[in-house]
């Protein structure tokens, strides 16, 4: 029977030193990241049967557990992947808000003061001084459209930077991960069924911390490694092997970074980035296509739409030396991007077969669009902004949206080309005048009714009938002279085709010539009017009120927006976004500290606790050496019967 409570005393005094040595571990981890408390995990011995019964044979420590919730951890890990995207997405997207809606860097005061320029040249299309102020206008303006466009490039470049240091950043994680497997594989294979908490827990919180970097799901293996996949399910751990993820260049747009995996034999394949979500990486690639590609595209839809109507009004007139007015931008072109990668196919003739031009800026979009060649001369061409399909199987050429796209020559079967109408524009668009003369304020036609008219007709100033080319015979001289009865009347002049007895309406348009003019009134028979060209137009200005008017016109999205509109658009959008963003941040930080929270509660430690823990096994300790010590009393006691 001593050696029975001496056994037991024995085992008691043993269960309870490793409760002290597990409580001790836990409190001296109290502040260790990714540390779970830990409990001994205690069973009785065997009983002894006895005629009297079963005999208790005292305890034994079975395991040491750590207290640990999947369900809570993969709660924290979703909450704090996402927080970890609106926080990367936030902290790029306020750059642009802060771009576009400052008063000295943004877009709206420059456009203000190059209309102010226009408009002071319309008030007095005479004056060199008001001409050299428009054009110091147009340079500023345009200098505001660059430096814009610059600006955005560098943020570009930034989350370039970013890209390659977050995935150097994954790499290393995933890297660790697989060493953890291995030591788990073999730490847990010595003593097969004990975990290894502390690895375990070092290996957690590596998953936590890639998973801030990149959204993660995990897949735990029979023989305790962990499998550890990004995104939608790409596998970055398996066993103790990593693979390593990489920065490349697109294949459908060399300048642009793309992320790809890599592959065994050697080389990278690049993964779609929709299905890079989640963390840092995840918020820097949706940041540049939700926000940062739609930005720039329709900064440089305003630049070509600015360039494009301008030029054609300002070609519809006259400069001070009486000669039709030429471009007053250099109008940025849409850019055709053929990668030649790999997947793309070699073409038959030179990899600049496509073209694209502007055909209507008041219809381009803020989209990119690709071009497939199926073969037999067919091409199909997607919208990539909403994934539609603008032409099907098709030949071209093809106006869509704005754009009029040909091809010569023919490229290989499956080869794919990138268009980007607008996304380089605004750094492209420049200046095309010099010469403040050179600015065609005046109409080139000019009106005027015969010295001996005797009816009450009156003729209007004429305009141009646009778009540009103008008529040939523009500025070639016209007579109309009214019949009798002044009903109708008869035209004369090169180009006209010299009609008789045309049918008059007071107040109705009369074009020839690529010009359009009213007479109204009542005209008598014989009255004699003139449209020639203008000779003295040094101080007309109805081409420049024209120009004026592009301000409010509605030139772009269709004839919905102006200029300004347009532009104002754009800030709205950046600033919902990114107000959007922030808001969701916000509460996804909340959601986040509850995840935290319920996981702590859980495998967190708490010291008052432990400290009374540490109490309960110092008794239990102090109790067992009790019983041994009472053990070994009964023995001498018994000893001293046989002497």
């Amino acid at each position: 029977m001593g050696t029975s409570i001496f056994n037991i005393g024995v085992s008691g005094l043993a269960a309870a030193q490793a409760g002290l040595l597990t409580t001790g571990h836990n409190i001296s981890n109290a502040s260790t990241p990714g540390f779970n408390r830990q409990q001994i995990v205690q069973s009785t011995n065997t009983p002894q049967f006895t005629g009297a019964g079963y005999f208790g044979q005292g305890t034994s420590v079975t395991t040491v557990k750590r207290i640990y919730s999947q369900f809570l951890a993969s709660q924290t890990l979703t909450a704090q992947t996402r927080l970890a995207e609106l926080n990367a997405y936030a902290d790029q997207i306020r750059q642009i808000d802060g771009l576009l809606a400052d008063a000295s860097a943004g877009l709206s005061s420059a456009l203000d003061d190059f209309f102010r320029g226009v408009h002071e040249v319309a008030a007095n299309p005479s004056s060199i001084p008001a001409r050299q102020s428009m054009l110091s206008m147009a340079q500023a303006l345009v200098g505001r459209f660059q430096g814009a466009d610059g600006r955005l490039n560098e943020i570009r470049d930034g989350v370039d930077t970013q890209l390659a240091s977050t995935v150097a950043d994954i790499n290393s994680y995933t890297t660790q991960i697989a060493q953890l497997n291995q030591r788990i594989i073999l730490a847990q294979a010595a003593g097969p069924g004990q975990p290894a908490n502390d690895l375990l827990d070092q290996r957690d919180q590596l998953v936590t911390d890639l998973n801030q970097l990149v959204r993660v799901t995990t897949l735990t293996e029979s023989d305790g490694s962990l499998s550890v996949f990004v995104g939608n399910g790409q596998a970055v751990v398996v066993g103790a092997q990593s693979f390593g993820l990489a920065t490349m260049q697109a294949g459908d747009d060399p300048t642009r970074m793309a992320v790809g995996i890599a592959l065994a034999g050697g080389g990278t394949a690049a993964l779609p980035e929709a299905m890079l979500t989640g963390g840092a990486l995840g918020g820097l690639l949706a940041f540049r296509r939700e926000s940062l590609d739609p930005a720039q595209n329709a900064l440089g839809r305003i630049a070509i739409g600015l360039a494009e109507t301008f030029n054609a009004q300002h070609r519809l007139g006259q400069d001070l030396t009486g000669a039709l007015g030429g471009d007053f931008f250099n109008a940025p072109v849409p850019q055709v991007i053929y990668p030649g990668s790999p997947a793309n196919p070699a073409p038959l003739a030179a990899p600049g077969t496509v073209s694209a031009a502007v055909s209507s800026a008041s219809d381009l979009t803020t989209s990119d669009y690709r071009l497939t060649y199926d073969g037999g001369g067919n091409y199909t061409l997607l919208r990539l902004s909403d994934n539609t399909t603008l032409v099907n199987n098709a030949a071209l050429p093809a106006s869509v949206d704005g754009l009029a796209i040909s091809v010569a020559g023919e490229p290989g079967v499956g080869a794919s080309f990138l268009i980007q109408p607008t996304r380089s524009a605004a750094s492209d668009i420049a200046l095309a005048l010099t010469d403040a003369r050179s600015i065609a304020a005046a109409a080139p036609i000019r009106t005027a009714a015969g010295n001996g008219n005797t009816g009450s007709g009156s003729i209007s100033a004429g305009s141009v009938n646009g778009p540009p080319p103008v008529n040939a015979n523009l500025t070639q001289t016209v007579t109309i002279t009214f019949d009798n009865p002044p009903t109708t009347f008869d035209v004369a002049g090169t180009g006209t085709g010299n009609p008789a007895n045309v049918a008059f309406t007071a107040g109705g348009d009369i074009t020839y010539n690529g010009w359009t003019i009213r007479i109204g009134g009542a005209p008598a028979a014989g009255d004699v009017f003139t449209i020639s060209a203008n000779g003295a137009g040094v101080s007309d200005n109805r081409n420049a009120l024209l120009l004026a008017g592009l301000q409010t016109g509605k030139t772009l999205a269709g004839g919905t927006a102006s200029y300004q509109s347009a532009y104002a658009q754009i800030v709205s959008d950046v600033g919902n976004k990114t107000r959007e963003v922030q808001v969701t941040a916000t509460a996804q930080e909340s959601v986040l500290k509850q995840a935290e929270d319920a996981r702590q509660s859980l495998s967190g430690v708490n010291l008052d606790e432990e400290a009374a823990n540490l109490l309960r096994y110092q008794q239990a300790y102090q109790a067992s050496g009790k019983m041994i010590e009472i053990a070994s009393k009964l023995f001498d006691t018994l000893l001293a019967l046989g002497r």
